[in-house]
């Protein structure tokens, strides 16, 4: 094959690290970079980002990425087409139009410190938690981006103060890179894709515009809010003073739209990402899907400005692989995660200890920011690879509940159980005893590709479509994607299945209640 080829890089902003990834024609990746950025923690419970370390980050493994693929004879220069963007979803920052300057450190989705501004909406609401369901699908919660901003708005006095005087722009982490990329205080473009939209809570899921009675009555300024385009359309050139400058950007997707379009899941597939926490998502197709069970309506993608729009069932699990970096930085049971599976795999089982990594509250289906980490059913007997087996188990627990409740709500039931697979992605996969305990635990196959980093693909694959390099039948070809994948079948039978369930069930009940707890 020529080196000098069509090329497709992917931004991919994920909530401890940045990364730029370059694709040839063939969607293989010929050369990326990656650069972890800090996590603040101010208080319990609260986590930042500085957005400007953010930007540093992206240019800098924009620019080595391009430089290790030009190293290996592919001339990049000449045949990158154009980039996309996928991102951390929620992340909220607001910044200044007129200087470009950050008024506050952008606040991490896993921050919970708008656990009583969520408090007094439901008392203020006539609807209570789930006053905004309706129009956004999503319940009153720490999560979304709308409380973020509430938060800022109320006690930041610069945002205070640049609202006032029309100065303040809000956004997702998107909407941060690409105004910085298009220009900044120079023109840049001041937009989000409806995927990162519709995280925020304050977008009408049937109209993917700003859903007015709920800004009214979250009393947030519309002139701060961005444009709300499609995930795969040209939105514009990176601005000189970046590395790539001119290139298109063409393509934008939140990091779990971008995953499952990476997965290339069709009506009635799902895909789970492992990261810092888990994301499952259900392509319900054209329809909303109201989840009776504790799970999100959301938008799956929008494939141009004209395309239907895919909708989603999702269940996010706040501790995933952060449950793992605990243990090796905060227990220093083991110096590098990857050292997890082995010590795991020194046990047959978790000799009855069970672990519930609610750090910071649980997400789906649960919903209850009061829950609090526990360690149950220990013992003299208790061993690290005991305690390291129940972390690997909580992550596929937590999963397995948000599969339960996909099933029930998109009318699967127990007989076609067996033909739903678990697509799986991210860092986190490539631990095979954790993936043969979730086909365990969740009774149904588990599905890994031969390149688990599906989420920059997707947004390749978004950016490519809109400059012609491939077409959605490319995109959505599942049997050329399962040629090298692996597949985990479950080999636990149902009794002793549904006694670990119970027992889990045990534990994350105990969680509950504890966010008081005297220092």
């Amino acid at each position: 094959m020529s080196k000098d080829d069509v090329f497709i890089g992917s931004i991919d902003q994920g909530t401890s690290s940045s990364r730029f990834m370059i694709y040839d024609k063939s969607a293989k990746a010929i050369g990326s970079h990656h650069v972890e950025f800090t996590q603040f923690y101010p208080e319990a419970g609260w986590v930042e980002h500085d957005p400007m370390e953010i930007l540093e980050s992206v240019k800098v493994c924009i620019t080595k990425a391009v430089d290790k693929a030009t190293a290996d004879g592919f001339n990049v220069s000449k045949g990158l087409k154009a980039i996309g963007i996928t991102n951390q979803r929620e992340t909220t920052l607001v910044w200044s139009k007129s200087t470009g300057a950050p008024l506050h450190n952008a606040i991490v989705w896993m921050d919970v410190r708008t656990a009583s501004v969520c408090r007094r909406l439901e008392k203020e609401l006539s609807g209570g938690r789930t006053h905004f369901v309706e129009s956004c699908g999503l319940p009153i919660s720490t999560y979304f981006s709308a409380l973020k901003l509430l938060w800022l708005m109320e006690n930041v006095d610069a945002v205070k103060e640049a609202i006032k005087k029309k100065d303040a722009l809000f956004g997702t982490i998107d909407t941060w890179l690409i105004w910085n990329l298009t220009g900044g205080v120079k023109g840049g473009l001041h937009v989000t894709d409806a995927s990162n939209a519709s995280r925020t809570m304050l977008m009408n899921l049937k109209t993917l515009k700003w859903d007015e009675s709920t800004l009214e009555a979250l009393e947030i300024p519309p002139e701060i809010l961005p444009k709300i385009i499609s995930n795969s359309e040209i939105i514009g050139n990176v601005t000189t003073g970046w590395p790539i400058s001119g290139i298109p950007i063409s393509g934008c997707l939140g990091d779990q739209h971008a995953a499952m379009l990476g997965q290339a899941c069709r009506k009635g597939e799902a895909k789970s990402t492992y990261g810092t926490g888990a994301f499952i998502l259900l392509n319900t197709g054209e329809e909303v899907v109201q989840s009776t069970h504790g799970l999100l309506s959301t938008i799956a993608f929008k494939l141009g400005p004209n395309a239907p729009t895919n909708y989603a069932l999702e269940g996010s699990v706040a501790i995933a692989g952060a449950a793992v970096q605990w243990i090796r930085d905060g227990l220093n049971l083991i110096s590098n995660a990857s050292e997890i599976e082995a010590m795991a795999s020194g046990v047959e089982s978790n000799g009855g200890v069970y672990f519930v990594p609610a750090f910071n509250g649980l997400f789906a289906p649960w919903w209850r920011d009061d829950a609090r980490g526990v360690l149950i059913g220990i013992t003299r007997y208790t061993s690290k690879g005991h305690i390291a087996r129940a972390v690997l188990e909580s992550i596929c627990f937590q999963v397995k509940d948000v599969i339960d409740s996909m099933c029930k709500d998109s009318g699967f039931n127990e007989s076609k159980i067996e033909e739903f697979l678990l697509r799986v992605d991210g860092g986190a996969t490539v631990n095979n005893l954790m993936m043969q305990i979730q086909a365990d635990l969740s009774a149904t196959p588990v599905v890994r590709p031969a390149d688990v980093e599906t989420t920059a693909l997707g947004a390749a694959y978004a950016a490519g479509l809109a400059v012609g390099v491939w077409k959605e039948d490319y995109i959505f070809d599942s049997k050329e994607k399962m040629k090298n994948a692996n597949i985990f079948r479950p080999l636990i039978n149902e009794e002793m299945r549904k006694k670990k369930a119970d027992s889990w069930l045990k534990a994350v009940n105990k969680s509950f209640d504890l966010a008081d707890l005297a220092l």
